[in-house]
C-alpha cells in the first residue's frame, strides 16, 4: 500500500484528503504543521507527501528543505499561494510538483500518480552498488555475495530492518557524507539524534558482514566528529 503523508492546518481540507485517498487505497498519514510533519515523516517514511506552504509554525518550504536533506520522496505542494514567485520558491527549495487551491480531486489524483510513476521508474532504474564481492540491489532490498569462481551460486547475505535501513541510506548517497544526527533521524526518528551508539554497533555489525577487513573498512567509512559515507 502506498503511503501518502499530506500536510495542512485546515481540518476540514485535511479530513477531505485523508477520506478521498483511503477509498483509493493509499495508506494515509496527515499532520497539521510543519514540525509534526518532519516528526511524521521520519516515523512513518511516506511513499509521497502532500504538503500546503502556509503552516502555523513555518512555511512549507522549510519543511521541503527538511525533507531534502535526507530523502528524495516526491513532494506535491498543494497551496492557495497563486503567485508565480511562491511556485518557482518551491520548486527551487526541492518540491516535484505544485498545485493552486481550489483544486479538482481528479486532478490532484492524476498528479499523485504521475509523481509516483517517475519515482518507481527512477529507483526501478539504480544502479546496483558494490561492496567488495557484495551486490547491494536497492529496488530488490537484497545483498548477494557473487560468485568467486565460474559454477558459483551468489549467495544471499542476512541483514535485519535496521541493518538494511542504515547501509541504504549510506548505499543512496555514495561518496557523500551523511551526518549521525541525518542517519539517526531517517532510520530511528528524530527522538534518537543523540544515540550515536547505535550507529558504532550497526556499523560494526554491516563491516563484520560485508566488508572484507572489518577492523580496517574500505568502502563503509566512519568520518571522526561528522559522519559516516559509503565510497563506491
Amino acid at each position: 500500500m502506498i503511503r501518502v503523508l499530506v500536510v495542512d492546518d485546515e481540518p476540514q481540507l485535511l479530513r477531505a484528503l485523508r477520506i478521498n485517498l483511503s477509498a483509493r487505497r493509499y495508506e494515509v498519514v496527515v499532520a497539521a504543521d510543519g514540525a509534526a510533519a518532519l516528526e511524521a515523516a521520519a516515523r512513518h517514511v511516506p511513499d509521497i507527501v502532500v504538503l500546503d506552504l502556509g503552516l502555523p509554525d513555518m512555511d512549507g518550504t522549510e519543511v521541503i528543505a527538511g525533507l531534502r536533506g535526507w530523502t528524495k520522496v516526491p513532494i506535491l505542494v498543494l497551496s492557495g499561494r497563486a503567485d508565480a514567485a511562491d511556485k518557482v520558491d518551491a520548486l527551487d527549495a526541492g518540491a516535484d510538483d505544485y498545485v493552486t487551491k481550489p483544486f479538482s480531486m481528479d486532478e490532484l489524483m492524476a498528479r499523485l500518480r504521475a509523481l509516483l510513476r517517475r519515482a518507481e521508474a527512477e529507483n526501478a532504474a539504480e544502479p546496483q552498488g558494490m561492496i567488495g564481492h557484495y551486490d547491494v540491489d536497492l529496488a530488490a532490498k537484497t545483498v548477494l555475495r557473487m560468485a568467486g569462481a565460474p559454477g558459483d551460486v551468489p549467495e544471499a547475505v542476512h541483514l535485519t530492518k535496521t541493518e538494511w535501513a542504515v547501509l541504504e541510506v549510506l548505499v543512496r548517497n555514495p561518496g557523500r557524507l551523511v551526518s549521525g544526527k541525518q542517519l539517526l533521524q531517517q532510520v530511528w526518528g528524530p527522538s534518537y539524534e543523540s544515540e550515536t551508539n547505535y550507529l558504532r554497533f550497526y556499523l560494526a555489525k554491516l563491516r563484520q558482514k560485508l566488508e572484507p577487513e572489518p577492523s580496517h573498512p574500505r568502502q563503509l567509512l566512519t568520518e571522526p566528529g561528522m559522519g559516516y559515507r559509503f565510497q563506491p
